[in-house]
């Protein structure tokens, strides 16, 4: 892909819109559910989705802009495999739920109380998520958002960084974030609830591999060499 000026210019303009408005949108249902703005954690977690999501973007910006203006492509893609459609839009019904779920429980009605030790718990989960998807996104250059084979980019199996120990480096960082997230803003109900996103994200590793092992090359060599998934020792 073409790293011209103007190319850069349209790519950080996509990304800047891209990631204020996601930040909006779930700043309005957090706190919509909440119904008040007088929630701290809230906007801690919001300041950091905002660092993490502008300080990664515009480094990648300037590492791999055409793996940002992959990431930045529609959740729903002509080549995209039709079971990941599917889990897509399952996956975000059920993410926008979450959200509204610990909105309610945290913010609004109190159902949970969770310890300031937990919560700082879970600052450091997200911290820790955060880190492994960035090491994942400077190893693998191929890291889109959807299920495909990239055979334009030229698409190859990456075997280093966080990948010489477990195949799926970025769902793994999902998983801490699905769990320090709900710590965070002092939610066991969230806590609860998050583990329908960790089974949806099991489901599409195992869909996923099944597709890269049969459509790209050297893939079910590696799997045999890396034996685990998502976390090491475990699965």
């Amino acid at each position: 892909m073409s790293a011209t000026p103007e190319f850069h210019r349209l790519l950080m303009r996509k990304f800047i819109r891209r990631t204020t408005v996601s930040l909006l949108f779930v700043g309005a249902i957090l706190f919509g559910a909440a119904g008040t703005l007088n929630w701290p954690e809230a906007w801690i977690y919001l300041a950091l989705a905002a660092a993490m999501s502008f300080g990664g973007g515009f480094w990648l910006a300037r590492r791999d802009p055409a793996l940002l203006s992959e990431r930045l492509g529609s959740l729903i893609q002509p080549e995209q495999k039709g079971w990941d459609k599917v889990l897509m839009v399952v996956m975000l019904a059920l993410w926008t739920g979450w959200i509204i779920l610990m909105g309610l429980d945290a913010g609004r009605y109190h159902w949970s109380e969770i310890p300031l030790a937990l919560q700082g718990a879970g600052l450091a989960l997200i911290y820790l998520g955060a880190y492994l998807v960035w090491l994942t996104l400077k190893a693998n250059s191929y890291a889109a958002p959807v299920v495909k084979i990239q055979k334009a980019r030229g698409h190859v199996v990456v075997t280093s960084g966080p990948y010489a120990r477990i195949r799926h480096p970025m769902y793994a960082g999902a998983l801490l974030f699905i769990a320090g997230v709900p710590l965070l803003l002092g939610s066991w109900w969230g806590l609860a609830a998050g583990v329908g996103l960790v089974l949806i994200i099991a489901m599409r590793a195992v869909f996923e591999e099944q597709t890269l092992a049969a459509e790209l090359e050297g893939y079910a060599d590696y799997a045999a060499r890396v034996r685990y998934r998502l976390v090491p020792y475990l699965w």
